[in-house]
């Protein structure tokens, strides 16, 4: 059910990319969008895995440098039938672990020292096995083509703001005006970003679900994670963190802004709530026992 309901939101995004990109120049205009789509796919498909962890600072570690660590990350690999990824600390208070690399061949897993003083070891092994749940759903692939498609869209209704500011033509009608004009503005200015942000989260926010679901499966213990997620809101309710913006705000194990705004900010999240995940991880837990 998710993976369908990740499908149909892939798709949606995609036609709405098409649709702005007709919008703009008929069918050339269309076709020009999706090459530039396919073109941006591929270089973060090959690179966003770099990006991510020099933006961290992450090191990769040794057996020798964090043996109980490269332990416990090689038992749940072996147990969700992956390779073993490789393993990165990130020196930071923020309680925080994602996953990354194109595909199950090249992963890797970072940690935080904050995350690892902050849970217990069957907790810590819980959200580890939730990154290796991304990993086996290849989840690093699909967020970065939906995070892709969502910034070419981004970017055309920037371009269209410009152009109105500047008094350029949004569209193909002869006088550049008229109701017509009007509303297609609106759609590409306002509406298609709205769009195209809402549809990137509601995909992150299955994904999450997807992982929590793996993971309670590989770890064998979904408690565990339950109890990680809700240490780790605590932490979220009562410090900033300070790593965090809305651009990767998808790189943490929850929603990095749940102590601030409301239900508007939930709406924006990437993250479902962590009531929710933690309700989910206990009905897994009693069908598993």
């Amino acid at each position: 059910m998710n993976s369908l309901k990740t499908t149909l939101l892939l798709a949606t995004l995609t036609g709405l990319l098409l649709a702005i990109g007709y919008s703009f120049g008929g069918t050339r205009g269309m076709t020009f969008m999706f090459v530039i789509s396919i073109l941006m796919n591929f270089v973060s498909f090959w690179y966003s895995d770099k990006i991510v962890l020099n933006m961290y600072g992450a090191r990769e570690v040794t057996p020798q440098q964090a043996p109980d660590l490269i332990r416990m990350v090689s038992g749940l690999a072996q147990k969700a039938k992956l390779p073993m990824p490789k393993v990165y600390i990130i020196d930071t208070d923020v309680p925080n672990a994602f996953a990354t690399g194109r595909d199950p061949e090249h992963a890797a897993v970072a940690v935080t020292t904050g995350i690892m003083r902050a849970l217990n070891y069957e907790e810590l092994e819980g959200v580890v096995a939730h990154e290796l749940g991304h990993v086996k759903n290849r989840d690093t692939l699909i967020s970065t083509i939906v995070a892709t498609i969502a910034g070419v869209i981004t970017m055309i209704a920037q371009i269209a703001q410009w152009a109105a500011i500047f008094g350029g033509r949004v569209g193909d009608d002869e006088d550049g005006g008229g109701l017509g004009g009007v509303l297609e503005f609106v759609f590409l200015a306002v509406l298609a970003p709205i769009a195209a942000t809402l549809i990137q989260l509601g995909i992150s926010r299955v994904r999450e679900f997807q992982a929590d679901a793996t993971g309670g499966t590989v770890s064998g213990n979904p408690l565990a994670l339950a109890s990680a997620l809700q240490k780790i809101e605590q932490y979220a309710q009562h410090r900033v963190m300070n790593e965090a913006t809305p651009a990767t705000s998808h790189m943490f194990i929850i929603n990095p802004f749940s102590g601030v705004g409301g239900w508007l900010t939930g709406l924006f999240s990437t993250h479902p709530p962590t009531a929710q995940r933690v309700a989910k991880l206990q009905e897994q837990a009693k069908r598993m026992r």
